[in-house]
Parts: C-alpha cells; sequence; structure tokens
C-alpha cells in the first residue's frame, strides 16, 4: 500500500500499516516512509479495513 511522504516529495510503501478511523469516521491508514522514517497518513477506506466499522459519533 501507498502513501505520499511529504519529506521525500515521493510515493513510498507504507511501513507497519495500521489501519484506523480518524476523527470524523473515515477510514485511514497510519504508518511511516520506509526511507525517512516520516509519518504517512493515507485516506480512504483499504482492504485492511474489511470487517472494520466505523465509530459512530
Amino acid at each position: 500500500m501507498e502513501g505520499y511522504c511529504v519529506k521525500c516529495k515521493a510515493k513510498r510503501e507504507i511501513k507497519d500499516a495500521t489501519p484506523g478511523f480518524n476523527k470524523r469516521g473515515s477510514a485511514v491508514v497510519f504508518g511511516s516512509c520506509p526511507v525517512c522514517g516520516t509519518k504517512i497518513y493515507r485516506i480512504g477506506r483499504t482492504p485492511l479495513h474489511e470487517g472494520m466499522e466505523a465509530p459512530k459519533n
């Protein structure tokens, strides 16, 4: 799974990808850049979210 690293200014494979939800209940994936270690945050449902339900606000 890829995300955009703002420090490298390139799309990178997300290291230690963890599915979750933000405060608004949108699906996101958290992880880090394998090159520089910067946090990567990808918005949108992915196969990692399969079986997960968004929290109710």
